[in-house]
């Protein structure tokens, strides 16, 4: 073809002769591949596509953590992303920097915990199970739906509120890829309130509150006692927990399940202070060992694992919603054992 074109357009013949004659003749060869070039780049069925292709492919590659190259990424960006910040004005980096790693000690994180349990607890003693179970559901829906978004293409905004508002108990894993506990927490209260009786329920969500900061701060300050640090686990259970972290979650939990049962409103005859003792202790032993039972790091839905076809969340493992769930079996196991008659708990709000 260039042959051609060169035969068939005198009016651009080479010129002859002369010092210049080289270099002319160069820059005509360079002119006409040129030409040639975006011709048949103009005649390929798929020129502009191949150019989308490559660039779409080094946005594959360069994607978020959560990802693939499969249909439900190929999605459309937020439908407020004009009035937001895109995702390449974020910086996750920057964020995750300022937050603690999963092994702090993190006070902060374990007050917010005890009061939002022992609050939930509370109102759960106030409404009607049907209208705690729905509002608790919707929000752990919510909740799962948040946190699937937020690591997806032109959602990523959702993590500047994050930090804006609970940067102060957020954990660095929370911000790379993980759910945030929040979601597990008020799936875990919700579900106990849902399955179990309600003495079984406020008890549970109360371990929730109380043994899981707790035997985390006393596991914390004993990691350097040898003895008491279960390093590979027994049988993957308590992976770098300790045995005083378990014994002082449980023990932290004893006075708060006796005052509850002393002031209980019992159906029979109140039962003695042994048994309202071992009862207490029990309960709250069953607390500490479900905190204790969770291994860390957590056991993880592996990266990409697919169902069905249809990828799966990064859900793990966690001990805001095995707790509760977990102790309040027992609740109602123990006190079927001790032969304790039915109740109906003191409140947790001051009257």
């Amino acid at each position: 073809r260039w042959s051609r074109r060169r035969q068939s357009s005198p009016s651009t013949a080479l010129p002859r002769g002369g010092k210049g004659s080289s270099t002319e003749a160069e820059d005509y060869d360079a002119d006409i591949e040129g030409s040639v070039g975006i011709a048949d780049i103009e005649e390929q069925d798929g020129g502009a596509a191949s150019t989308y292709d490559e660039s779409a492919e080094k946005d594959e590659q360069s994607g978020d953590l959560t990802d693939d190259n499969d249909d439900h990424d190929k999605e459309e960006a937020s439908p407020l992303s004009g009035f937001l910040p895109d995702d390449a004005s974020i910086d996750m980096d920057s964020m995750k920097k300022t937050l603690k790693p999963r092994n702090s000690l993190h006070l902060t994180r374990k007050l917010v915990h005890a009061a939002t349990g022992l609050g939930m607890a509370a109102v759960y003693q106030c409404v009607p199970k049907d209208i705690f179970v729905g509002v608790g559901t919707f929000c752990s829906v919510g909740l799962c739906a948040v946190e699937v978004l937020r690591y997806r293409r032109g959602f990523k905004w959702l993590n500047t509120i994050f930090y804006k508002f609970f940067g102060g108990v957020l954990r660095k894993h929370e911000m790379d890829g993980k759910f945030t506990g929040t979601f597990y927490y008020f799936a875990g209260v919700t579900a106990t309130a849902a399955f179990f009786p309600p003495t079984a329920a406020v008890l549970g969500i109360a371990q929730l509150a109380i043994a899981d900061p707790t035997a985390s701060f006393f596991g914390r300050m004993s990691r350097d006692v040898y003895w008491s640090r279960i390093e590979g686990g027994m049988g993957g259970l308590g992976r770098n927990k300790g045995i005083l972290g378990f014994l002082g979650g449980a023990a932290m939990c004893i006075p708060f399940n006796w005052t509850l049962l002393r002031a209980a409103q019992w159906g029979g005859v109140a039962p003695t202070g042994v048994r309202l003792f071992v009862a207490s202790a029990l309960v709250g032993m069953a607390g500490a060992f479900a905190d204790l039972a969770v291994p860390t790091p957590t056991l993880c839905v592996p990266k990409g694992a697919r169902v069905l076809g249809v990828k799966v969340p990064p859900f793990h493992v966690d001990d805001n919603f095995v707790v509760p769930l977990f102790t309040a079996f027992c609740v109602v196991r123990i006190f079927d054992a001790l032969g304790l008659p039915p109740l109906k708990i003191a409140s947790l709000l001051p009257r």
